[in-house]
């Protein structure tokens, strides 16, 4: 039996959406999917998007991004974090990480922004890892007194809270999501950017679709282009399928969150494996365990036994593009670099039955035996 590190639920509601946009029967259904999210996160603005790269991209329009500005971001995040930012000719500055929830690093943060005061440096982007979040009072503490903005990459975070409230609601300026996150592959596509700023969605809006503004006089036809916009609209269809899901998710976080438990029980006395670190609330979208040593081989040994696994993430500095364009060197961020050197996501999703986990549990215990 192999269990795999990621599968997606489809059922007879998603069938059903589908059909209904297929019949001409939801004409308005990405607008139906933005005022869900709104409701389900507590955003005030939601803007459904192609993918979650093109929210981010979104993002940086939206805070008018330029040549030579600066953004922040931790140095464990997956690429589609300092590629929006590349993409406007301005400068990536990367901040090593906290050792237990494997982002940025608050104090390090702090400690940047103090000392590299500059008109320059446009805004933060925290990526919430394995839907566990930084100490979030204190980030937007540090952003209001540096006068920064604050971009949360939520991929790893649908769903998520922070003391209770949704992620997306507790005070960033712009969150960003995607309905098909790395290595988390949907059927579909979609991403949503989310702001209570009115300001900041009113130009992501005229912005998401070439800046195009149709004159509603005329006969359809007529339009003009006031700004520099790209193609960032979601497709009706994977609209449908993301609202029916976005309906589940709560559901799924539960199981996520139940199956973490067991792991927790079933795991918590295995040698050479370190569990996840639970500071702040904890969706467990990923679950991800620390390999004293060797973790590709046990890694290895874990898929021979059928048991897929998964990688979040290779830190930056490592990626040929960013390390040769910056000159950054291996050792550069100590503590990413051992955390990279020992992490492993394993399965957990909703779809997970209890015999799988036991399966899962089995195999690492078997592994983790053959250690010295």
């Amino acid at each position: 039996m192999t269990i795999p590190f990621y599968k997606i639920d489809i059922g007879g509601d998603e069938r059903e959406k589908i059909d209904e946009v297929f019949d001409g029967e939801a004409p308005t259904i990405i607008q139906d999917l933005e005022a869900a999210f709104e409701a389900y996160c507590g955003a005030k603005y939601a803007l459904a998007t192609s993918h979650g790269t093109s929210a981010l991209h979104l993002a940086m329009l939206a805070i008018d991004l330029k040549r030579g500005d600066k953004v922040v971001c931790s140095i464990n995040a997956y690429p589609s974090v300092p590629e929006v930012v590349r993409h406007f000719d301005a400068e990536p500055v990367f901040i090593d990480i906290d050792p237990d929830l494997f982002t940025i690093d608050l104090g390090k943060l702090e400690r940047y922004l103090h000392e590299h005061k500059s008109k320059k440096l446009k805004a933060v982007i925290v990526s919430h890892i394995a839907g566990q979040s930084i100490d979030l009072d204190r980030l937007y503490a540090i952003a209001k007194l540096y006068d920064v903005k604050i971009i949360e990459d939520a991929a790893d975070a649908l769903g998520a809270t922070y003391k209770g409230k949704k992620i997306g609601s507790t005070g960033g300026d712009i969150t960003c999501f995607d309905f098909s996150p790395h290595l988390r592959r949907n059927v579909c596509n979609g991403g949503m950017m989310v702001s209570d700023d009115e300001d900041i969605i009113e130009r992501a809006k005229s912005l998401r679709h070439h800046a195009l503004e149709v004159d509603s006089d005329s006969l359809g036809y007529i339009y003009d282009v006031t700004d520099i916009g790209s193609q960032y609209t979601i497709s009706p269809l994977d609209a449908a399928v993301i609202l029916v899901q976005l309906e589940k998710h709560d559901d799924h976080i539960a199981r996520q969150k139940a199956i973490a438990a067991m792991f927790h029980q079933k795991l918590s006395a295995v040698p050479h494996i370190t569990l996840p670190v639970v500071k702040y609330d904890h969706s467990f979208s990923l679950y991800i365990i620390k390999i004293d040593k060797n973790r590709d081989s046990f890694a290895r040994e874990l898929k021979e036994r059928g048991i897929e696994t998964g990688l979040h993430y290779i830190p930056l500095h490592l990626l040929n593009y960013y390390k040769t364009k910056y000159a950054l060197r291996i050792n550069d961020f100590p503590i990413a670099l051992r955390n990279y050197s020992q992490i492993l996501s394993i399965p957990n999703y909703a779809d997970l039955s209890d015999r799988e986990v036991q399966t899962i549990c089995d195999a690492i215990i078997d592994v983790a035996a053959t250690r010295v």
